[in-house]
């Protein structure tokens, strides 16, 4: 992909909102999310008490990279495609969503013997996330 033409902003500000976006999800999935994982607040709360400040922060650090990484990915492919709409950046955000993270995620939870439940907690929130970077790239950075 050409660096020279690439609007930043867009990809930036869909990462963002993004990241945002899983922190109010799972926020308020806290609970359902936990259950799912097979562990107890007080469980999560024990496994955190041994971390450092730097070993807790990381994960929200990787989450957001992630979804920058994303976002860039997605702009590349939409660059390909010669078209940046809503509809094309949400088309492709969600095909993408089907065909590499929901499959990914079935396998990885299915051999990982986790429940049903938790891979249907955590596709949603990433075909919302994809949805949100796709809309917001493919409507803004053309």
């Amino acid at each position: 992909m050409h660096f020279a033409n690439v609007n930043f902003l867009s990809i930036l500000t869909a990462a963002v909102a993004a990241w945002i976006f899983g922190g109010v999800y799972y926020t308020a999935l806290s609970k359902p999310w936990l259950a799912a994982q097979g562990k107890t607040m007080d469980q999560c709360k024990a496994e955190q008490a041994g971390k450092s400040r730097l070993a807790m922060t990381m994960p929200f650090v990787l989450a957001f990279v992630g979804a920058l990484i994303m976002a860039w990915v997605l702009y590349g492919i939409l660059r390909h495609l010669g078209t940046f709409t809503l509809r094309a950046g949400m088309i492709s955000s969600a095909f993408c969503w089907f065909g590499f993270v929901l499959t990914t995620m079935t396998v990885n939870n299915a051999f990982g013997g986790k429940k049903l439940m938790l891979t249907v907690i955590d596709g949603i929130h990433w075909l919302i996330g994809l949805l949100i970077i796709g809309g917001i790239v493919g409507a803004w950075g053309g």
